[in-house]
């Protein structure tokens, strides 16, 4: 049985990066919502608790017992977890004299198992505006900052579980020694022994793959992407053809992609049926500028083509999706879906009336675990190494109407982009890159000639997961040749600009 430690989401932004730093210790766990019942089964070792955007002192703030969970295991509350703990027991718990954000020096005060190895003195990442003015009786002064009297302890004695809270952030980047303390934590508080390895996650997929499955067929529709294309051959170590895959050319993909996927499936011994449907895609994009509309009659189209195509195979019961945790966690998240920004996919993904059973053997994986397992799978390492590419593809990188000659036109820009930053050993370094076709035409001079042609935007990204951007910053001199192999190579595109804007404000694709 798997070891486990859970973390109760009272709704922060970091929740995620927790889990992520507790991965990385090699210790699996899972976010659940706060007011979520809990099963102390005996693969349970820990608990913790999670930020908020609330004050622990508003009517409306979330509540748990803790005396309940430190019971049965040990707990660690970090920022609102911590001053939840601390009013629950009977400290004092009201907003700072100086508010605190951003990076703090921490003082250790203790010799304490769980800040083991951490300097006297080291930078954390603060981000609140309660404080915890005093600690209950029986508890421990761990560490302070300059501004905050309490900013970790514990509760002393031995008549229950250990029990920590922490007031800043360990779980992010700018808190230097911060995944050393959840390290101590999870590993001498309790005593995980750090059996959560690729190698393990694939063994035990395989096992519950072929439980789940048994003599059935499972139908998945692949994208090229890493997400679905692990999730695939996951599949296929546990069950081989009975796995058949549906790989469809919307007519928006990068250049010769369908083909080179195809190739790759057919290396990795994957059984994939491709599907051309490039003409009625154009015909249903035909007329549409709205890129919620652009996106819609992609997805629902899609839907279609995979019904038909789906039809004419028999016997499937199953579906396979490469649904990973992040998307998981947002459909049970304590606040329920985020706003829709704009449509990507949904945990469910094809409709509920296909009556399919789902196989989602990513479901708990970060998308770094993904590329982990892939690359443990033998999958080769240019795919696993594939930068995100958007669902819609192209067509929400063409600004206003799609149709095949536009198209063309920017997969010809995007295909000299992508392939300049892998010749120039940038690729690795940027997180997501493309080029995008402006509805715009401007005046050039080519020769003698006077030219009148499209504008194309260069949008390169780091990031972790996502979540936030910022803009690569290119070297000049790579940018420069860009442009000049764009503009000379590409017959009706003049002009080139780099977009500089992070996320937020901005997000990573145009539409």
């Amino acid at each position: 049985m798997t070891e486990k430690i859970l973390i109760l989401d009272f709704g922060s932004q970091y929740t995620q990066l927790i889990a992520r730093a507790v991965r990385e210790s090699n210790v699996y766990c899972e976010i659940v919502p706060f007011n979520k019942a809990l099963s102390f089964d005996p693969s349970l070792k820990g608990i913790i608790l999670s930020g908020s955007p609330f004050s622990v002192n508003e009517s409306q703030a979330p509540q748990i017992d803790i005396a309940a969970l430190i019971a049965q295991v040990p707990v660690l509350g970090i920022c609102y977890g911590a001053q939840l703990t601390a009013k629950c027991f009977g400290g004092t718990v009201a907003k700072s004299d100086k508010r605190e954000y951003g990076r703090a020096q921490l003082r250790i005060e203790s010799d304490d198992p769980f800040v083991k190895g951490l300097d006297k003195t080291t930078q954390v990442w603060m981000s609140h505006s309660d404080s915890i003015k005093s600690l209950p009786n029986g508890f421990d002064l761990l560490a302070t900052t300059e501004s905050i009297p309490v900013a970790a302890f514990r509760k002393n004695g031995t008549d229950t579980k250990p029990l920590y809270g922490v007031q800043f952030h360990p779980e992010v980047y700018h808190s230097v020694q911060g995944k050393l303390l959840l390290r101590n934590f999870l590993i001498d508080i309790c005593g995980c022994s750090q059996d959560w390895t690729a190698a393990h996650f694939i063994t035990d997929s395989v096992n519950a793959l072929r439980q789940q499955i048994g003599k059935r067929k499972v139908i998945m529709a692949l994208s090229g992407g890493v997400d679905s294309t692990v999730a695939a051959t996951l599949i296929h170590r546990a069950i081989g053809d009975q796995l058949q895959g549906i790989f469809v050319d919307n007519g928006v993909l990068r250049k010769d992609e369908f083909e080179k996927v195809l190739h790759s499936y057919q290396q990795i011994g994957l059984r994939v049926t491709g599907i051309d449907a490039k003409a009625r895609f154009y015909s249903a994009l035909a007329g549409k500028t709205d890129p919620e509309q652009k996106r819609k009659a992609i997805g629902s189209l899609f839907i279609d083509v995979f019904q038909e195509e789906a039809k004419k195979l028999e016997g499937f019961e199953l579906l396979g999706q490469g649904t990973i945790y992040p998307d998981v966690i947002e459909s049970v998240s304590v606040h329920g879906p985020s706003v829709t920004i704009k449509s990507h996919h949904n945990v469910g993904g094809l409709p509920a009336h296909l009556h399919l059973e789902l196989v989602e053997p990513l479901r708990l994986l970060f998308k770094d675990e993904v590329r982990k397992i892939g690359l443990e799978l033998g999958i080769p390492a240019e795919m696993i190494g594939r930068h995100p590419f958007p669902g819609p593809g192209l067509a929400i990188r063409i600004l206003g109407e799609v149709n095949a000659e536009r198209v063309a036109l920017l997969q010809e820009a995007d295909h000299i982009f992508i392939q300049s930053l892998k010749d120039k050993g940038l690729y690795e370094s940027v997180w997501q890159a493309g080029a995008i076709l402006l509805p715009v035409k401007t005046v050039g001079v080519m020769g003698d000639e006077r030219t009148y042609e499209y504008t194309v935007a260069i949008r390169a990204v780091t990031s972790v997961d996502g979540m936030t951007a910022d803009w690569a910053h290119l070297p000049y001199s790579f940018l420069a040749d860009l442009s000049n192999d764009i503009i000379n190579q590409v017959r009706g595109i003049n002009r080139v600009v780099y977009d500089i804007s992070s996320k937020p404000p901005a997000t990573i694709e145009w539409e």
